[in-house]
């Protein structure tokens, strides 16, 4: 694909497959800001007997959605997707439930949490099948992703059922 005004960076894939590729790039990239999001406001604002660990847990968390929005996002530009993580971008597009204003007790973050990621990894699934033909490469980064995300969502249900038997 030559360089348009429209698309600047040339693809390496044919129109269908970038359209394809790049729509469930951009869903992947709205659902790791956003995530990123709801987990450092929970950081901000977490309170309770499990502060110190759970603090620590969503600092992790941050870290990973925050390297995996940059991975996506620059896979998409390498495949001639403009990316978009603008803020009224996410808003309008996330698949997240957003966080309660003010400080929340430690057991409704490890439920909040837990939710989200249950959510993201529910929705970053298929696109796993989605890039099956259109970009093997994108594919194998969700298939990386989702290991780690579902890694990530056994810890915090765990946390979570652990309160629910309490």
């Amino acid at each position: 694909m030559a360089a348009s005004p429209a698309h600047p960076i040339p693809s390496t894939l044919d129109d269908a497959a970038r359209d394809v590729t790049g729509a469930a790039l951009q869903a992947t990239l709205v659902d790791m800001v956003d995530l990123s999001l709801v987990a450092k406001q929970a950081h901000w604002n977490l309170v309770g007997r499990q502060f110190h660990d759970v603090h620590l847990h969503l600092d992790e968390l941050v870290d990973t959605a925050r390297l995996y929005s940059d991975t996506v996002a620059e896979r998409a530009a390498a495949v001639g997707v403009s990316p978009d993580g603008r803020a009224a971008t996410v808003a309008a597009t996330t698949g997240i439930a957003p966080p309660q204003a003010g400080w929340v007790q430690d057991r409704d973050v490890i439920a909040q949490v837990f939710e989200a990621l249950d959510g993201v990894v529910t929705r970053l699934r298929p696109r796993i099948e989605e890039t099956d033909k259109t970009d093997p490469v994108t594919q194998d980064l969700f298939i990386g992703m989702v290991a780690e995300l579902e890694k990530a969502r056994w810890m915090w249900q765990a946390q979570n059922i652990g309160y629910q038997n309490a």
